[in-house]
């Protein structure tokens, strides 16, 4: 988790408990009674900052997207993955002055910046943890775009587009999801001013429900190495290129697309009851038996009842709708849209 100390303090001040899997505030989520617009601590979101000449190529050889033709004001999915193409990292990745920025699950960032730091070799790039000098707040709500013109942010009119002032930037995911990446010295004035200007004060849960209903996985330490990109639907949300050069997993992602048929999708679904289901969880139908047709990706508490999730599973059996967590004699899942169609 993202703990620096100066934006923690500030928010503790504010009436938050910050915990291993995010933040909570002494007050209901208001991101669970929409159509509220909320502003959320993305304390549970990591970062490394890509600096030098040589970042845009160094990226582009490692991530499933094309880093190297990001235009400056553009913002893209990418994946970081493993030889057999599995998925070692989801990853928001926009383009800064000096380079570019990075930003994935917390508990990932250690290891991933590590592992990335190996492949620097003589190319004229520097990573570094982005955490110490920047904060990230995300805003969710369908008069998102309006509250932050209302602090006097720049605000980005096209999905997948930032605009900067000075060193704070807006990126928009969707028309009713933005993210804002500000200095730490900077941040508590700014969450002040989101709030004075209409948003609420939401923790994590909030955030991960806005991600989940916009069909936005992220992966996390339980995740990791479970899922190709197409599983996640990483192609549709422009996550992957297929027009690039080579990069890890590259052979195993454009197989994939081209010559196979994938057995396995992600999928919105809601969990009526039981206790809050774990990112990882396996899923069962009848005609897997007791083999797992399946995982959740990420979890939220929902505003109708129990959660809603994101899940891959085998498409035979979101089809039949007989899918259960757990076992077979476990909580039914129930299937909600995605904002956008599978193929």
């Amino acid at each position: 988790m993202n703990t620096n100390t100066t934006w923690t303090d500030f928010l503790i001040a504010e009436g938050a408990t910050i915990e291993s899997a995010g933040i909570r505030f002494d007050t209901p989520d208001a991101g669970l009674a929409p159509p509220a617009t909320v502003a959320v601590p993305l304390v549970h979101l990591g970062m490394i900052r890509s600096r030098g000449e040589d970042s845009a190529p160094f990226l582009h050889n490692l991530f499933s997207n094309d880093v190297k033709n990001l235009s400056a004001d553009g913002a893209q999915w990418n994946s970081f993955n493993s030889p057999k193409g599995r998925m070692l990292a989801s990853i928001l990745l926009w383009k800064e002055a000096d380079g570019h920025a990075l930003v994935m699950s917390a508990d990932l960032q250690p290891a991933l910046l590590k592992k990335l730091s190996m492949y620097v070799l003589r190319s004229k790039v520097k990573l570094a943890d982005g955490a110490a000098e920047t904060a990230l707040v995300g805003i969710s709500g369908s008069d998102a775009a309006q509250v932050l013109a209302r602090t006097g942010l720049a605000v980005p009119t096209t999905a997948m587009t930032q605009a900067a002032a000075g060193d704070t930037r807006c990126i928009r995911l969707d028309d009713n999801n933005f993210l804002v990446a500000l200095p730490v010295a900077e941040a508590p004035g700014a969450f002040g001013a989101l709030l004075a200007a209409g948003a609420t004060k939401a923790g994590t849960a909030a955030w991960q429900l806005a991600m989940i209903r916009a069909g936005v996985p992220l992966i996390t330490v339980p995740t990791q190495e479970e899922f190709v990109a197409q599983m996640l639907n990483y192609e549709i949300i422009g996550g992957v290129s297929f027009q690039k050069g080579c990069y890890p997993g590259q052979e195993i992602v454009a197989r994939t697309q081209y010559l196979g048929k994938l057995k396995k999708r992600m999928y919105h679904v809601r969990v009526a009851d039981g206790a809050a289901p774990l990112p990882g969880a396996d899923v069962f139908a009848p005609e897997f038996g007791n083999q797992s047709a399946g995982k959740l990706v990420n979890v939220a508490p929902s505003p109708a009842g129990g959660f809603e999730a994101l899940a891959v599973m085998q498409t035979s059996c979101a089809e039949s709708g007989d899918v259960h967590l757990g076992s077979l004699v476990g909580p039914r899942l129930s299937f909600l849209e995605l904002p956008y169609a599978l193929p």
